[in-house]
């Protein structure tokens, strides 16, 4: 069995697995505070970040972009500190909000968390505290000591005590081979350093045995020159009382293969007192604190744990180690003290431990020594072993009886006393001992010690220990009851003390539920108000604690009407539809109660659930009839009781009928105009006002009519005329106006209102012939229907109306009043006077209008003139008089050029038919474009056209007309070439124009316009702009004409143009113009890119013999790939701009030797580094290697790197080796030998590179070249990464080179940074090619090999026994066990199979197990039932053994676990032992197991052969309660004395009197006579005198019948000395005199006067009457007994 270990070893993450790089893990990069975060600084790509892993959530780190030299988080809270630099910040993540700031005066080199609210900052000085409280700024607390200061020393650690009054810094440093630990403890309170020699220390708070305070302790290890050390000593003065800590000294061991090994961080566990050491070589040390005690070492991590943390949880210690496992170690509570007593053997360690820390697995001990100090005699001691035993071993009901059995001694206190004394000193008494202790307590009347052990908390409360207070006193019992949570006694308390508001507030805190309205019916009795707060209180929950019916029933029953009304109102606040029963019951109570109170609990609408209609019929009983009203919903009861509107409030009533529908409100205003219409009709017209829209103004308007009330009709309309938009409304309301006489109302409307119809009104209005015809000359007005009003008013000679309506109403209708008079003939001498006579304003255009649609235009000659004489501008009248000339022919044409006031457009417009020139003459004069042009084109008017569209200079104007789809455009063209533009000298006249052909695209007609312009001599011959535009426009329409142009013209933008005939492909004719004007460069260029003859170029560029031109022509024979060419021009040129074309170019075209030649040239002209690069590639690619070598020899700027890669790609390897070798580049010098087949350079090169991609090349080429001597000293600098082993040994593997792998994995185990993955790999090929050698490798390292990829190969070369050994060791205990049974020739061992399969997790694996030992191991089969006894499932292992028939085999185990009392084995051991006819062990079974089938193993015995076991059956029978059953059968088998005790138990006559019977009829008188003394208290006297009479058996029956006599006559004596003592007390009472004064009656005693309490009544009287007070009264036959 593998060996138990005193410590928990647990993974909790792995840092790479969260995304953490591990390089970023390490002491400068990764903290930890405390267990509960780990903070990183990583730098992704160029973002640096700090991550934030939360232990308890490690699956989601999280990540902040934070640049800063260190970031460590608070311990408690996600508050972190970050410095950069000398700034420090403290920011609060959660709030995102800096909490503090400051800057530092020196570098800060370590900082620490020391407190949850304290920092601590080590500077290369001094040592500060900073808090984080207020605005404090950082403290210096001291300096540092001179042997913590230099370069050399790094601060590894700070640390305090619990106060912060002693202080230690800690760091190391390299000292002569070896690593020198220095720490300065420093003392707040004397401002002293003492400087230490040490690698780690931890402070802790301790308390002694017998010392009332704890002591600081401060333990620190070193490793020194002469070891290591551990040391705990006591810091500062022991507290006062205390006595001093010894100190402690003790060795650290380091392994011998541990020689550099130093201790790098310490914990102190202040829950187990321990002391955990960690090594840098990750061992770790569990020492007790008190006595220094080595409990236990051993290494958890092949790498340094570099940072450590208490681990709360387990109260262990937690670290990060080098490979970012997080991992931590605590003490295993149930193996610890097993350890250290079995395996340390120090019992007396193990004892403290236990004592100390409550800690279990030293029971055997404890129970062993108190059970000598007992029987020694030593009570007090063992009373004190009995206390301090871990999880109160001894503290049982047993040791109690022990003390209590004990006599007191004289002159001592009793060892019980002293027991108890002792557990009060250490703690709280258990249940048991606090019961045995307060009984004696208070049966001496010293409560006040129970009320103090209460206080202190000393007892254990329970239901038992209250009883027993409350017989003394109950307020002392319900704080017992309280503590023991017994709820049923707490209330029963609380209701005797009269604390019932208590009652509702612990039954919600304990959750129980008792009978509340029992409780509230007796409050209710007492005292109506409290019992009310005790009812809101049982309700005032969302969930009531009572049933809100029977709390109303217990108020109704003692007729509570208002404090029911309370609750209810209180009760039902929240309105739910559950309620509604209980809303109906309280309005109904105050409907007939109360009225005004329910009046104002539904005005408050407080309930809508509660029965509407019910509630209505009894408002309308108490006269509310507006409540009724607000709840009937039958239009007959609404009707009924809504005509009564005296009662109503007005407005109320108003808005009732917002909530009845359409058709029942009008039924209502219906029923109330009939009813009574003067008393109503106020109230309808309001309703119709407000609701008409939703009853419609139609029906109202109906509804009124039918009545024939035009009063309300006028009211009701006038509320929503202002509003409506209804065309009858209006009509209706003005027709009701009319009615009522309200004709100023009439007007207004009618002025207005835009939505009545006027035609209809206008009827109506002529029709009622009103007495002022205002009215209809408004509507008339409005609604243009003046001819109409004048046809009306002139035929009714009502003219004075004419007058008044274009004088007053609206004299802008005069031209309509004229047109109409005019249609009536009226004479020209009354319209003249009328319009002289007008004057407003009115509209002259329209007045002329309508006299020029009559042909009666000159009447308004003399008007017209004498509006100008008067100095009118206005161009309506000038256009009259323009017409009036034209038709006249009165000098017209003079009047339209000189007049500035007419309308050109109307004018002209007017002319067009008359005169088209005078309509031109207008639209000139108004620059009336479209219709100019328009006239012009009718009337074939182009000269006149053409200037004016010169004279225009409008772009818009002349791409109108120039536009393709004008069919006058020839025309017009003809005309501005030949008159337009020959008349005009403005240049802008011209510009204009050509703008506008260029405009609309007309090239020919263009080059027409400007050949006539500019060859012809004239004006603008020497224009700029003007060339260029016609050569231009030859270039686009013409390029016959271009060269002409270009040879004729000299005054044009040469290079300009010219580009534009290269985008023309004009090329001749580009080359021309560069040519002619000089421009080479641009010359050669059209002769390359467009007319592609390079041979011109060549010629153009020797005639030139220009540079330039030389370097344009080699970049045109470069891209031709004339390389050769191309690299002579540029070197004419002498231009080595284009050099990476060149290079490019030549390298394409292998031109190196030309190459060479022109990076000669251009390494002249310019050092660049690619120049001298491609110079040296080109050396090496010529094979010129003695240049090249002198070359690189001597200063340059060339890439030997990339020249040397590029060599080697292109197997140039000499070349390759000597620039390679230049640079010191070994890793690719070695590549270049190894490929010249240079194996012991390359290995050498390899080694001077020391890199793991080269160290793989050289020995990979090494195997190639079978070089195994070489191959394994490169291997052996390979295997130690992790990452490149695969790929090695596959290279091995694949060509069949096994050994030689198998023997550089065994070389390479010894190496220092040998890893789990070289165990792993090796352990592998010996699975394939060496198997005899695995199980060895295993045993020696299965702690350093990938386990799971090991079982994989283990299991694929069926190696069954290492397979279950790793398994084992991988805690895979149900594989191991699987792979045993599946092959158990190879795998099975007996003491490992038992061993393992007791560790596995799934339970079936037991029954597989049992299955494989029947078929296998048959004889061993008990041995593994008893080992997984405790974890079987033993009914089904019964079931399973019975169904293969082997229960017989499994007997011993059977007897084992029957102490379970499990039924299937019980029945299983019976049935065996029936079988065995073991009897006495069948009844020792059944009498110690009663979980069977009793009944079922009865009937099954009732049968059997064997007399003793149906003998058994018949005990079961009677064990069952079946005693006829029981006593039959043992009549049948004549066990005479069974069959009388199972009578005399069953207590049943009948059974006896049987039993009795039959013994007379067998006649065996013998028994009969011992059945009477067996049976004698179930036979009747009299069934027995009969059977001894009729038997002649007198004598048998005779003690019997003596016994029976004696037995009666006692009774009778006993009875006749209590008549006798009833009479003698008759008398005495009969002798005492009646007292004297008023009787007072029962019946007016009142309650509580002389009435018993509840649960005592007395009988009730025998007869009607009442008894004076103080006479005793007696029931007949009932004297004092």
């Amino acid at each position: 069995m593998a060996q138990i270990l005193p410590i928990k070893f647990q993974e909790h993450l792995q840092l790479q697995s969260v995304g953490i790089n591990p390089a970023n893990i390490g002491f400068a990069t990764l903290t930890l505070e405390s267990d509960k975060f780990i903070c990183v600084r990583e730098k992704v790509g160029e973002q640096a970040q700090v991550v934030i892993i939360d232990l308890g959530d490690p699956g989601n780190p999280t990540r902040r972009p934070i640049s800063a030299d260190s970031a460590i988080m608070n311990p408690a809270s996600k508050v972190i500190a970050l410095k950069a630099g000398k700034t420090l910040q403290i920011f609060n993540i959660e709030m995102k909000s800096k909490m503090k700031a400051h800057d530092m005066v020196e570098e800060v080199v370590f900082w620490k968390w020391i407190s949850v609210n304290t920092v601590a900052l080590v500077s290369d000085t001094s040592v500060y505290h900073w808090s984080m409280e207020g605005d404090s700024q950082p403290q210096k607390m001291f300096d540092r000591h001179s042997t913590l200061l230099g370069a050399g020393c790094q601060i590894i650690n700070y640390r305090t005590d619990k106060a912060q009054k002693w202080l230690l810094l800690v760091g190391i440093s390299a000292q002569a081979n070896r690593v020198v630990g220095a720490m300065q403890l420093f003392s707040v309170e004397r401002q002293v350093s003492q400087p230490i020699e040490g690698h780690s220390a931890a402070f802790t708070q301790f308390k002694m045995d017998g010392n009332p305070n704890e002591s600081t302790l401060f333990s620190f290890a070193v490793r020194g020159a002469a070891g290591g050390k551990l040391h705990v000593i006591e810091v500062g003065q022991p507290p006062a009382g205390n006595q001093p800590f010894q100190k402690r000294a003790v060795d650290v061991f380091f392994p011998a293969e541990a020689q550099n090994d130093f201790p790098v961080a310490m914990q102190i566990s202040d829950k187990y007192n321990v002391i955990f050491l960690i090594t840098k070589y990750g061992y770790v040390h569990l020492y007790d604190l008190e006595t220094g005690t080595c409990i236990y070492m051993n290494r958890i991590s092949s790498d340094t744990i570099f940072v450590t943390a208490m681990h709360d949880a387990t109260s262990g210690i937690i670290g990060v180690n080098r490979k970012g496992q997080v991992l931590s170690v605590s003490v295993d509570e149930g193996n610890i003290v097993p350890y250290i007593s079995t395996v340390l053997q120090n019992p007396e360690l193990a004892l403290r431990m236990a004592v100390r820390n409550n800690l279990p697995g030293a029971e055997e001990l404890f129970v062993r020594r108190f059970n000598m100090l007992f029987q020694q005699m030593q009570y007090g001691e063992a009373a004190k072993v009995a206390a301090k035993a871990p999880r109160g071993i001894l503290r049982t009901s047993q040791t109690i009886q022990r003390f209590q059995a004990l006599p007191a001694q004289p002159g001592q206190t009793a060892p019980l006393l002293q027991y108890f004394g002792i557990l009060l000193e250490q703690g709280q008494l258990n249940k048991y001992e606090s019961l045995e202790l307060c009984r004696p307590v208070l049966q001496q009347g010293k409560k006040q010690l129970l009320e103090k052990w209460l206080k202190e908390d000393k007892l254990e409360c329970s239901e038992e220990l209250g009883d027993i207070v409350k017989q003394v006193d109950p307020t002392l019992a319900l704080s017992v009851y309280l503590r023991a949570n017994v709820p049923n006694k707490v209330i029963q308390c609380f209701a005797e003390t009269g604390q019932f508001q208590k009652i509702v507030l612990y039954a919600k805190k304990v959750g129980f539920t008792p009978d509340f309205v029992f409780l509230l019916r007796n409050v209710m009795r007492m005292n109506p108000d409290q019992g009310l707060a005790f009812a809101n209180m049982l309700v005032q929950d969302e969930e009531p604690m009572a049933d809100i019916s029977q709390i109303v029933d217990v108020f109704m029953e003692f007729s509570l009407i208002q404090q029911c009304t309370s609750f209810l109102l209180d009760a039902l606040k929240n309105n739910r539809p559950t309620e509604g029963h209980l809303q109906t019951r309280l309005l109904e109570m105050n409907l007939l109660h109360a009225p005004q109170v329910a009046d104002a609990i539904l005005g408050n609408q407080m309930f809508t659930h509660y029965d509407r209609i019910h509630v209505a019929q009894l408002c309308e009983n108490a006269g509310l009839l507006q409540r009724a009203l607000e709840h009937y919903t039958d239009l007959f009861d609404i009707k009924r009781a809504i005509v009564h509107t005296h009662m109503l409030n007005p407005e109320w009533l108003v808005n009732y009928f917002g909530s009845l529908s359409v058709d029942d409100s009008v039924e209502c205003v219906r029923a109330m105009l009939q009813a009574n219409i003067r008393q109503n009709l106020q109230i309808c017209v309001q309703v119709a006002t407000k609701y008409h829209e939703q009853l419609t103004t139609t029906a109202l308007i109906e509804l009124f009519e039918s009545f024939k009330s035009f009063e309300g009709l006028f009211y009701f309309l006038g509320s929503i005329v202002n509003f409506s938009q209804e065309p009858d409304v209006h009509f209706k309301y003005i027709q009701a106006a009319c009615k009522t006489g309200q004709i100023k109302e009439v007007e207004r409307v009618c002025r207005e209102s835009n939505c009545y119809e006027p035609e209809r009104v206008k009827n109506f209005l002529k029709e009622a012939r009103l007495t002022d015809q205002l009215p209809l000359i408004i509507v008339c007005d409005r609604f243009d229907f003046v001819h109409d009003l004048v046809l009306y008013l002139y035929k009714n000679s009502l003219q004075k109306y004419i007058e008044i309506y274009v004088q007053k109403v609206n004299p802008s209708r005069l031209p309509v009043v004229v047109g109409g008079l005019l249609d009536v003939d009226c004479g020209e001498d009354i319209i003249k006077q009328l319009i002289l006579t007008v004057r407003g304003q009115f509209s002259t255009d329209e007045l002329v209008a309508e006299v020029e649609k009559r042909n009666r235009l000159k009447i308004l000659l003399p008007w017209l003139e004498h509006k100008i004489r008067d100095g009118s501008e206005e161009p309506a009248t000038h256009n009259a008089l323009a017409k009036i000339y034209i038709d006249s022919n009165n000098n017209p044409e003079r009047f339209l050029r000189e007049n500035q006031f007419y309308d050109s457009l109307v004018v002209g417009r007017y002319c067009e038919k008359r005169d088209p020139h005078l309509a031109c003459v207008a639209y000139e004069r108004g620059q009336c474009d479209d219709e100019l042009i328009q006239i012009c084109n009718t009337n074939s008017l182009f000269k006149s056209q053409a200037r004016y569209l010169v004279r225009r200079r409008d772009g818009d104007l002349w791409a109108k007309v120039l536009d393709d789809t004008n069919e006058y455009r020839r025309q017009l063209i003809d005309q501005v070439v030949q008159t337009a533009l020959t008349e005009s000298q403005d240049p802008e006249d011209v510009s204009v124009t050509v703008k506008a052909f260029m405009t609309a695209d007309l090239p020919n007609e263009l080059i027409e316009l400007l050949e006539k312009i500019v060859l012809e001599n004239s004006l603008f011959s020497e224009h700029r702009n003007l060339q260029n535009l016609l050569i231009l426009t030859a270039i686009k329409a013409d390029r016959s004409r271009v060269m002409e142009y270009i040879n004729r013209l000299d005054n044009y933008d040469a290079p300009d143009i010219a580009n534009i005939a290269i985008d023309s492909e004009l090329y001749e004719e580009a080359f021309a113009i560069f040519k002619k004007f000089d421009v080479n460069t641009s010359a050669v260029q059209v002769l390359i890119d467009h007319v592609h003859n390079l041979d011109r170029a060549y010629e153009f560029a020797e005639r030139c013999n220009e540079p330039a031109v030389w370097s344009l022509l080699a970049k045109a024979q470069l891209q031709d790939r004339l390389v050769k060419d191309a690299i002579d021009s540029f070197i004419k040129a002498d231009d080595p701009s284009a050099y990476p074309e060149v290079i490019e170019a030549a390298r394409e075209g292998g031109n190196f030797e030309d190459l060479v030649k022109y990076l000669q040239m251009a390494r002249k002209k310019t050092r660049e580094s690619s120049i001298e690069t491609e110079l040296v590639f080109a050396f090496a690619k010529t094979s010129r290697l003695a240049e090249l070598e002198e070359f690189i020899s001597g200063p340059n700027h060339a890439q030997i790197q990339q020249v040397g890669e590029r060599c080697y790609e292109e197997k140039m390897y000499e070349a390759a080796k000597i620039l390679f070798n230049n640079i010191s580049n070994f890793a690719r010098l070695a590549s270049a030998q190894v490929h010249l087949g240079e194996f012991q350079n390359a290995v050498d090169s390899a080694r001077k590179a020391n890199s793991t991609r080269t160290w793989k090349e050289v020995c990979f080429a090494c195997v190639d070249g079978e070089e195994f001597r070489l191959a394994q000293m490169c291997g052996l600098h390979i295997v130690v990464h992790a990452d490149e082993l695969e790929e090695l040994i596959d290279y091995y593997q694949n060509r069949g080179y096994f050994q030689e792998i198998i023997t550089l994995l065994e070389a390479a185990l010894g190496l220092e940074r040998a890893h789990m993955g070289m165990f792993t790999e090796l352990a592998i090929l010996y699975s394939k090619y060496k198997p005899a050698k695995m199980r060895e490798h295993l045993e020696l390292f299965w702690s350093r090999v990938n386990i799971p990829k090991v079982l994989r190969a283990a299991e694929q070369a069926h190696l069954w026994p290492e397979l279950v050994f790793l398994y084992d060791k991988y805690e895979e205990f149900d594989n191991a066990v699987i792979t045993m049974m599946a092959h158990p020739t190879d795998a099975w061992k007996e003491a490992q199979f038992k061993d393992i399969v007791t560790k596995v997790a799934n339970i079936e694996l037991y029954y597989k197990a049992l299955q494989f030992y029947l078929e296998n191991k048959p004889m061993l089969i008990n041995d593994l039932l008893l080992v997984l006894a405790p974890r079987l499932d033993h009914t089904r292992t019964v079931s399973f053994f019975t169904r293969v028939d082997h229960v017989p085999l499994v007997k011993p185990y059977l007897r084992s676990v029957q102490n379970l009392n499990n039924k299937a084995v019980n029945e299983a051991l019976n049935s065996l032992l029936i079988d065995e006819e073991d009897y006495q062990g069948l009844r020792n079974s059944i009498d110690a197991f009663d979980n069977f089938d009793n009944i079922g193993l009865a009937q099954r015995l009732e049968r059997h052969e064997l007399l003793e076991l149906r003998r058994v059956g018949a005990y079961l029978y009677k064990g069952n309660n079946r005693w006829k059953q029981s006593v039959e059968l043992c009549k049948r088998d004549r066990l005479y004395k069974d069959a009388m005790t199972y009578s005399s138990e069953s207590r049943d006559n009948a059974i006896a009197e049987d039993l009795i019977a039959w013994f007379l009829e067998i006649g065996n008188h013998e028994c009969f006579a011992a059945c009477l003394f067996q049976c004698y208290d179930l036979l009747r006297p009299d069934v027995i005198l009969e059977l001894a009479w009729r038997h002649n058996i007198m004598d048998f029956a005779m003690p019997y019948i003596i016994q029976v006599l004696r037995e009666y006559t006692t009774k009778v004596d006993k009875l006749q000395q209590s008549d006798q003592e009833r009479a003698k007390e008759r008398e005495e009472a009969e002798g005492q005199p009646v007292a004297l004064g008023e009787p007072q009656l029962m019946i007016t005693a009142g309650p509580g006067l002389g009435m018993p309490p509840p649960g005592m009544m007395p009988p009730p009287m025998p007869q009607a009457g009442f008894m004076p007070m103080g006479v005793p009264f007696q029931q007949p036959g009932y004297g004092p007994m």
